[in-house]
Parts: C-alpha cells; sequence; structure tokens
C-alpha cells in the first residue's frame, strides 16, 4: 500500500549531481503546470449534525481502506490527501500545456465528487436521507475561514527570486480581471476571494502568513536547473476558460521573463513595480471596472518613469503592458514560443487575452459571464435584481456557495447546460484523466507504478520524484526530469522483478 514521504528535492553534490543528466527541456520554453486545489465540505439535513472534519473523513474511507493512508497517489499520477482543517486537497499530475493542466484539475473535481456521492450514502444511512453533503470549489467559508487553490510553474533556476517578485508579482495581483472567482462582501462586490486574505509579497509561510508567491524551495526537479513556483495568489474557478487563462497567460508571461534572463537584458516588465503589492491587490480587487490607480514603484527604471511618469497605473494599464512585451517576444521568436506549448495556440491566447481587456475597458460585463466567474456571478446577482428580488447578504452568499458546491450545486451546471459559460473540455476526456495520467510527463511513470503495484499486491510508497517497491522485492527508480516520461531502464528492470516475484508466488 502506498505511504508518502516527504518531497522535497534538495541540491545534489559531488558524484550524485554528476550522475543527473541534464534535462534536454532546460534550454527550451517548456513548462510543467500543476494545481493544488483545497476544497471545503459541509453537510446540511439529516438528524443530526456532522461537522466538517466528521465529512471529510467519511469521505476518505474508501482511500484509507486502499492506501492506509489519508495521503496518496492515484494511478492517473495525481495526489489525494486530507489537508489541515479537513479540507481534501488534490494535487494534479505534471502537464506540459494549459489544457492538459484544466482536464486533469476537473480529473480532481470528479474524484472528489464521487467520494462525497460515497459518503453522503452512508451518513444518509445513519442520520437520514435529508442529508447533504457540500464539496466547496472556492476560497472562503461562511465563517470567513481561508483555504487556497495554488498554482504551480516550472521556472529556470537561473532567474533570481527577487526578479519573479518583482516582475511577475503585478501580473499575477492584476490578472484578478479575468481570473478572479468574484464575491460580495461588505465592500461590495469584489473580483477576488483571495484578496482579503493575503499578508505579504513574497514568503516561506504558508499558514501562519499567507504570502502571494511561496519561496519555500521544492522543486520536484533536478534543483541545479529549476525550481518549482508557487503562486498563493489565484482564486479556484469553476470557469475552465478563467482556469486555462490564468495558466497560459503566466507562462507566456515567465516565458517572457525567462528570456531577458538569458539574454541579460531587460524584459520591460519592471516598468510595472508596485510601490506595496498588498494595498494594490485589495485595490483592484474592489474595482470591477480595472480602472481604479495604484501606486508604482519609485525605482522603476528610466523606461518605468517613461511608461507611467506620474507613478500611477491601472489594473488595465498594467495588463496591457504585459500583453504588449509579450507580443514582442512573439513577433522575436515566434517559433520558439509556440512550440513552449504542445497543445495550446499562443497566438489565440493573446488574442483572447486582448479581447478581454478591451471588453473590460469598455465595461461590457455581460460579454464576459460566459468566461469569467466573477462576471457570471454579477450577471445573476443583476439579474435577479432586475425581476425585482431583494439580494440581501444571505441570499447573496448562498448563491455563491451553490456556484462553487461541485457536488450538490445547481447554478453552475444549468449554467453550463444552457450554454451560458464556455466549456473546452470534453466529458471524454474529463474521464479518462481521472484513470489515467499524462503521457508526456514522468506522471505517466508514476501512475502505471501505481497501477502495477496495486495489482500485484505489492509494498510501495512513492513521491513526486521517487518511485520504491519494498514487498515482495526491493527497487528504487528516480524521476527527476519531469518532462521525462520513460519508461527508463530502470524502471522496466523494477517492474519486470515485480511481474517475476507475482508470478512466483502463484
Amino acid at each position: 500500500m502506498p505511504q508518502l514521504r516527504d518531497s522535497g528535492t534538495h541540491a545534489l553534490t559531488g558524484s550524485d549531481a554528476a550522475k543527473v543528466p541534464r534535462s534536454p527541456q532546460y534550454e527550451t520554453g517548456a513548462r510543467i503546470f500543476g494545481i493544488e486545489t483545497e476544497y471545503g465540505v459541509s453537510m446540511t439535513g439529516g438528524e443530526r449534525h456532522g461537522d466538517a472534519r466528521q465529512v471529510a473523513s467519511t469521505m476518505f474511507m474508501p482511500v484509507v481502506a486502499q492506501a492506509r493512508s489519508t495521503n496518496t497517489y492515484l494511478c492517473n499520477g495525481a495526489r489525494l490527501y486530507l489537508d489541515v482543517g479537513a479540507h481534501p486537497e488534490y494535487a494534479t499530475a505534471e502537464t506540459r500545456d494549459p489544457l492538459d493542466a484544466l482536464v486533469q484539475d476537473l480529473a480532481g473535481e470528479s474524484v472528489i465528487r464521487r467520494l462525497a456521492l460515497q459518503a453522503q450514502q452512508r451518513i444518509r444511512s445513519t442520520v437520514g436521507d435529508d442529508a447533504i453533503i457540500h464539496v466547496f470549489k472556492n476560497n472562503v467559508d461562511s465563517a470567513g475561514h481561508a483555504f487556497g487553490c495554488h498554482e504551480n510553474y516550472l521556472v529556470r533556476r537561473y532567474v533570481p527570486l527577487p526578479v519573479i517578485e518583482r516582475e511577475l508579482l503585478p501580473f499575477l495581483i492584476t490578472r484578478q480581471l479575468f481570473s478572479g472567482a468574484g464575491r460580495i462582501t461588505d465592500h461590495g462586490f469584489e473580483l477576488s476571494q483571495r484578496a482579503d486574505y493575503l499578508d505579504e509579497a513574497v514568503s516561506s509561510a504558508t499558514t501562519r502568513a499567507r504570502p502571494m508567491v511561496n519561496t519555500r524551495d521544492e522543486p520536484h526537479a533536478d534543483p541545479e536547473e529549476f525550481r518549482r513556483l508557487h503562486v498563493i495568489i489565484g482564486d479556484s474557478n469553476r470557469s475552465q476558460f478563467a482556469t486555462f487563462m490564468k495558466l497560459a497567460t503566466t507562462h507566456l508571461v515567465l516565458g517572457a521573463i525567462e528570456s531577458s534572463v538569458r539574454a541579460g537584458r531587460a524584459s520591460g516588465f519592471q516598468a510595472c513595480a508596485l510601490a506595496d503589492p498588498s494595498i494594490a491587490n485589495r485595490a483592484i480587487s474592489r474595482d470591477i471596472t480595472g480602472t481604479a490607480l495604484v501606486q508604482l514603484a519609485q525605482d522603476r527604471g528610466d523606461e518605468g518613469m517613461a511608461w507611467h511618469p506620474q507613478g500611477v497605473a491601472s489594473a488595465l494599464d498594467i495588463q496591457q503592458h504585459y500583453l504588449d512585451i509579450v507580443r514582442q517576444a512573439m513577433a522575436a521568436d515566434s517559433h520558439a514560443v509556440a512550440a513552449s506549448l504542445p497543445r495550446t495556440d499562443v497566438v489565440r491566447v493573446m488574442d483572447d487575452w486582448q479581447e478581454l481587456l478591451d471588453r473590460l475597458r469598455a465595461n461590457d460585463v455581460d460579454a464576459l459571464a460566459d468566461k469569467l466567474d466573477w462576471a457570471a456571478k454579477y450577471r445573476l446577482f443583476s439579474a435577479l435584481r432586475g425581476r425585482g428580488q431583494r439580494i440581501d447578504a444571505w441570499r447573496a452568499q448562498q448563491l455563491d456557495m451553490d456556484y462553487h458546491d461541485i457536488v450538490n450545486g445547481s447554478v453552475y451546471p444549468a449554467l453550463v447546460r444552457r450554454g451560458m459559460m464556455r466549456v473546452l473540455a470534453s466529458e471524454q476526456d474529463v474521464e479518462r484523466a481521472v484513470g489515467q495520467p499524462p503521457a508526456d510527463t514522468r506522471a505517466a511513470m508514476r501512475g502505471r507504478f501505481i497501477r502495477e503495484a496495486q495489482r500485484h499486491g505489492a509494498r510501495f510508497s512513492c513521491d513526486w520524484t521517487r518511485l520504491t517497491l519494498t514487498e515482495p522485492v526491493h527497487g528504487e527508480v528516480v524521476m527527476l526530469d519531469p518532462f521525462d516520461a520513460g519508461p527508463s531502464e530502470a524502471f522496466d528492470d523494477m517492474l519486470a522483478q515485480l511481474e517475476d516475484a507475482a508470478g512466483q508466488t502463484q
């Protein structure tokens, strides 16, 4: 049965470092993507009250029965575990394209939904048929507790963290114009669910303080080549389009940063450096027009002073500047930029990005409502008010939570059925991703290893970079290159030994 291990990857030294060949993708613009989603749980109805911890424990009973733990890896290469605070969490398998990351994320929804429905049946047998389990893919519950949706991007090690902080943060803060999940607060309608809960810009902490970017150095790859950029600022999205766009646009910005560092030239993004990222983050979230001005840093260089000499800019201004520079990078080396994503049309992404900004600039929320979560909610609230319905704080919260309930919610599925939300992934693709890992990353080996080990009843453990058999045979395979889908010679040998051992016991 699989047991989870500490999956941090530390620097290799001496002969160990010499044995690790450089990834063929190191010199390219290719990237690894991953999404970690924490889900909130609750129960309504029934004859007895059930708290979130009881509900989550019941959901994970099948997991514990198979893995002897609430932390495990699945046959599709993903990690499933019960996080602090009774939050089910699903970390997608490694992918090389935002479309694949989206499908893997939706597969996570499906896995969690199935666990919840099974738990609902068990709970109803003891507390009554009126018991309903709710699982929320959002970022804040009714009591004000916050939980996250974290994005992971593999970044070349030669990009210094201070460069990422200075040049990427303004993009991450202003992209909530299209990636925010939206909610109603005491300040009115806000773009982001996370903005009010983030304490600082960059930190190694994740619980005592909530940074926008986490700096804990766990690359899950060769640490001489790569770092894993752990982005905490993003909201959990129901909209497939929003999930895809936040990943694709962030990739393009990171690619432009990497190219500029490699060439030893300025990227142009430093012109957007913010005087106070936390203040800017909250201010932008509270302005759905994207026109509120935020203070820029004073030391932005000559280009920055020329771009906005008055020292202030709007979220729309900043996003447009990022898009313009990405277009310049595309014009300079279109083949490399296009080749960095195997399935996604980069030109289409930039066109969609520009259309989003143009619609926002025109204050055309209706045109965004089938693409963006916050716009879909805003349209819903506006429509109800237009029918004369009173939308008080309780009713708004009820609709908001229903929108994010992936098990028994009705609002979002109704929008999809009516063609009012754009869908990018087919049900067949999602169902396939529930049981199969991506074929072009090391997740392919992890998924196959788990499937074979379970089939033979072997004892094993694994993490993002290692696969280990402990019974009936001993063996270990290290997978430092996340782009390498294998199988390696060592991997084939280990599975052959397992097959031989299993045959001898029959």
